[in-house]
């Protein structure tokens, strides 16, 4: 109990400390930074340099849509140190806004960049989730490609949604021991949300980072779209193509009429 207080007084010293300030742009209630990748990495590392962790989302289409309609998702995701544009949609929001962010920042190249950064500056890397031996096989790709990168472990527990404690004690457990400065934790969102608020304040010095399915596309489970489909924003179409039972209703019949609402709005409003 000791251990725990003084971790929350510490996580509470830390955020009374100056934090750099980040533009952004309100969209749907999320406060979405006008940073571009590398920007965003830049960000990071200056407060892993400082000591301060922080709680990285990687919001697209479907977190927006969630934040629309459910006020406690809008709470959880507005709970983050730093909101960035995984999706072309909310890049595009931006701009007919007269508020642009400079580019789609995804979380499945964030990956590998922060790996980069990290890599360089010496901090070590948790990988929390992931499908199968997604989590050691990305482990394993990582390392190859910087090979100065300390993982400091992985993991693929069982968490309900939101997580319990009998849960969560496991993954204290492990996190402490780790050294680890920064966590991907691939459960998919919301859960992936829910954990991170579980275990932030007790981990004042760490950043964590949701990505998703992003594990799977490192390990190579999951290939990713071509470049182009990335840079003309039809990464969810090849997403679809690769898995329509699970992602059908989600993309065409949520996602897209959704999508199209918010850029009538925005084009109507400028």
């Amino acid at each position: 109990m000791r251990e725990r207080d003084a971790a929350l007084a510490a996580a509470d010293a830390t955020r009374d400390e100056v934090v750099t300030e980040v533009p952004s742009v309100s969209i749907e209630g999320l406060a979405v930074a006008r940073l571009d990748g590398a920007a965003v990495v830049d960000h990071v590392a200056s407060e892993l340099t400082a000591g301060r962790g922080g709680w990285l989302v990687t919001a697209n289409v479907d977190f927006l849509q969630r934040a629309s309609t459910d006020s406690a998702a809008r709470a959880l995701y507005s709970e983050a140190d730093l909101i960035v544009a995984d999706g072309a949609p909310l890049v595009w929001i931006s701009k007919l806004r007269g508020e642009p962010v400079p580019e789609r920042v995804a979380g499945a190249d964030l990956v590998w960049s922060l790996a980069e950064m990290a890599a360089a500056a010496g901090h070590g890397i948790y990988l929390l989730g992931g499908d199968g031996q997604a989590a050691p096989l990305a482990a394993e790709r990582l390392i190859e490609r910087y090979p100065g990168l300390r993982i400091a472990g992985y993991s693929s527990p069982w968490v309900s949604s939101p997580p319990t404690d009998v849960e969560l004690e496991p993954i204290r457990a492990e996190l402490r021991n780790s050294g680890a400065r920064l966590i991907y934790v691939a459960l998919g969102s919301p859960k992936q949300e829910e954990l991170i608020r579980a275990l932030r304040t007790e981990f004042p010095e760490i950043w964590w980072m949701g990505c998703g399915i992003s594990l799977g596309f490192v390990a190579g489970h999951v290939e990713r779209a071509p470049r182009w489909m990335q840079r003309c924003g039809l990464e969810w179409a090849h997403r679809l193509l690769q898995e329509p039972g699970r992602l059908t209703s989600r993309y065409l019949t949520r996602n897209l009429p959704f999508t199209l609402r918010l850029l009538w709005s925005a084009g109507r409003a400028r």
